[in-house]
């Protein structure tokens, strides 16, 4: 497995498997990898016969008063797990390869009315920092497909959006949210809970669950079901940012008919933020 740092070496490695005409996938991640990254890379594997892995903590997706500086880096332990997974090449560019005219003058991509609520409402400037990393590793890697996530749902509609509606060449694929035994989605940022609020973690899970499971038996009362919901949550402790019964493929308010629903939120507990879903067929 290869491990290049520039768009030059890059460039070299591409052009090679280009010129045997192999399909190329990519997996953009901030490393820090996880069971739930290496799915990603396995399912990439599944449609390309190359596989290149992004890894790069992208400041433009950051706040202020977020966890940019924290954030882990973990390139060597990544690099072991990536060579396990059987990734061809790890792209880990430094800010200045991403950003040649620096993060004011960079150019932004943003897409409009899906990235208004939920954490496009609680963490402004997010999804345009999202975007515009992922258009530029297009631009560099040019895959046929890219691989996201499905545990950041409105994330992978926002890049299917900003994909479909730009015309890229490139098939955006959503691989489905890994969990730990008792039902937590894994993250990276699990690691900043306590051992209490660990345990605590998998009641996110459960009460997404119960919802879409009463969905599934006929209730349509959306905002009863909500309100239900955040009490149950914030009376356990967590604190509540967004809890919502949306349409799937856009995240519109649903009505009645709706026979495909997504149940988003995102939660604090302790110093972590954690964000689930479950999508619902009925």
């Amino acid at each position: 497995m290869l491990v290049v740092h520039t768009k030059k070496e890059l460039d070299e490695h591409l052009a090679e498997w280009r010129r045997n005409d192999d399909h190329i996938a990519l997996v953009p991640t901030m490393g820090n990898l996880h069971a739930g990254h290496v799915s990603l890379v396995q399912l990439a594997r599944e449609h390309a016969e190359r596989v290149v892995v992004s890894i790069f903590v992208n400041p433009a997706q950051f706040g202020e008063n977020e966890d940019f500086d924290q954030y882990p880096r973990t390139l060597e332990r990544d690099t072991r797990r990536l060579k396990k997974a059987a990734a061809d090449l790890i792209f880990a560019p430094d800010v200045a390869t991403m950003y040649p005219f620096g993060l004011q003058d960079a150019t932004t991509v943003s897409v409009p009315r899906i990235t208004e609520n939920f954490c496009g409402a609680s963490r402004p400037g997010h999804f345009d920092g999202v975007t515009g990393v992922v258009i530029r590793l297009f631009a560099m890697v040019q895959p046929d497909v890219a691989v996201f996530g499905q545990k950041d749902y409105q994330q992978q509609l926002v890049i299917r959006h900003m994909s479909l509606d730009l015309n890229l060449p490139v098939s955006i694929i959503t691989g489905s949210t890994v969990r730990e035994d008792d039902g937590l989605a894994m993250s990276s940022r699990n690691q900043y809970l306590s051992d209490a609020e660990r345990s605590k973690a998998p009641l996110l899970y459960e009460v997404l669950s119960a919802v879409g499971t009463d969905l599934q038996n006929g209730r349509r009362d959306f905002e009863g079901l909500e309100a239900e919901s955040i009490s149950k949550l914030m009376d356990a402790g967590f604190g509540v940012d967004y809890f919502s019964i949306r349409r799937a493929q856009n995240l519109e308010l649903p009505d009645r008919d709706c026979d495909e629903l997504v149940v988003l939120a995102a939660v604090d507990l302790g110093g972590a933020r954690l964000i689930d879903n479950t999508v619902i067929t009925i």
